[in-house]
């Protein structure tokens, strides 16, 4: 039997390496003679630059930036192997993991870091990027990106707002002829795991905004501020973007970078390609692939759809081992009434269940979330050895 494992990690808990193995031994405890190939995966989030670096036999370059606090920490973007691109995490300068729990609030927050780190990368010679853009704690539409690469953004009495989330409600003139010219020779691609637009009901703020620290009488002054901010930025380069899908991804930071002339391509495909998934794919019975969560955002992009469809290509049959599921995965008729008119709009849940011949939750019985994360490595290992045992029930077929 010849399995494929190529995971996201479990953010929070678990490195994309880190769920293989687990599997892999899960799997081997089941099935003895399983040959297994591990496929670490990312979808421009954490594990990105790692798995980009790994496969083309790149490097990686250690910095002190801003994190996501302003605070000066270090970080790291990667060289691939081609030694003309650039790999650039927006999670290593800006990640929400970088921020305890009780200081997360996005108008304290910022992605000035992230500007830091491109310029570095520019000043080194480095014309070429490619932008993670999941994990970020910030929903600032890019705004310190922006500071830090010589975008001037003014108040009312023609002073420099605040380089975090706070700058946007102040903000009432965005200035770009200090702009970093090697930007314009530059070629950015964002790598994004998801298609939301910047504002608005599927927007940044709205959907991604409360795992963020954004309340919900917040969400919708929050958005207004970031429409109010994207039209200045627009007037100023001459581009309409807020509304192009991947716009909303990192908390507007997606818009900025699209505003500088980037352009957006699938986190998920870009790591799958530089990995060799589909080769490793060729001839596999059945492959393995998880994430943390698996919600409505997943059929957006995650890296589990993107491994379904490939192996779907190649007749290979998909599983997918999540961290969490939620209600509408079971379908409208198993949703809570939150879930509901999602599901019911988007049919996200069916989507799901075409791709998958079975979808699995690591959880075995009532915890904490704290709980099963500190537990993950043993509850990923404990279902992968279940599944395996299922499949050599049935020859592996």
């Amino acid at each position: 039997m010849n399995v494929v494992i190529a995971c996201d990690s479990f953010k929070g808990s678990l490195s994309a390496e880190a769920v293989c193995e687990a599997m892999a031994e899960g799997l081997a405890e089941a099935v003895p003679d399983v040959n297994v190939t591990c496929v670490p995966m990312a979808d421009g989030g954490e594990g990105t630059l790692g798995a980009m670096v790994s496969a083309t036999g790149g490097r990686t370059v250690c910095v002190e930036v801003c994190g996501p606090l302003l605070e000066r920490r270090a970080a790291s973007y990667g060289v691939l192997g081609d030694g003309e691109t650039v790999v650039i995490e927006v999670a290593q300068a800006a990640g929400l993991t970088l921020v305890p729990e009780p200081d997360r609030n996005p108008l304290r927050t910022s992605t000035y870091g992230v500007g830091e780190l491109i310029r570095h990368a520019l000043d080194a010679g480095y014309r070429k990027f490619i932008l993670g853009l999941g994990g970020s704690a910030t929903n600032d539409g890019g705004l310190g990106m922006l500071q830090a690469l010589g975008v001037r953004v003014l108040d009312d009495a023609g002073e420099e707002v605040s380089h975090t989330g706070e700058g946007l409600f102040r903000a009432e003139r965005v200035d770009v002829r200090n702009v970093d010219t090697r930007l314009w020779a530059s070629e950015l691609t964002v790598a994004s795991d998801v298609d939301n637009p910047l504002c608005g009901s599927q927007g940044a703020t709205a959907v991604f905004g409360p795992q963020k620290g954004v309340s919900a009488d917040l969400v919708p002054v929050l958005d207004r501020q970031l429409g109010n901010f994207a039209r200045m930025l627009e007037a100023a380069v001459g581009r309409c973007v807020a509304a192009e899908p991947g716009a909303g991804a990192a908390g507007g930071l997606g818009f900025a970078l699209l505003a500088l002339g980037a352009t957006v391509r699938s986190g998920a495909a870009l790591v799958a390609n530089s990995v060799g998934l589909e080769k490793r794919l060729f001839g596999a019975d059945w492959v393995i692939t998880g994430e943390g969560r698996t919600d409505a955002q997943t059929v957006r992009g995650k890296v589990p759809y993107l491994v379904a469809q490939l192996a779907r290509r190649y007749g290979v049959k998909p599983i997918l081992v999540s961290g969490g599921l939620a209600d509408g995965v079971l379908g409208t008729d198993g949703c809570s009434a939150a879930d509901s008119g999602e599901a019911q709009a988007e049919n996200w849940s069916e989507r799901l269940r075409e791709q998958f011949v079975a979808v699995f939750s690591i959880v075995t019985r009532p915890m904490s979330t704290a709980e099963a994360m500190g537990m993950a490595r043993l509850l990923v290992r404990h279902t992968a050895r279940q599944i395996g045992a299922l499949l050599a029930s049935r020859g592996g077929q």
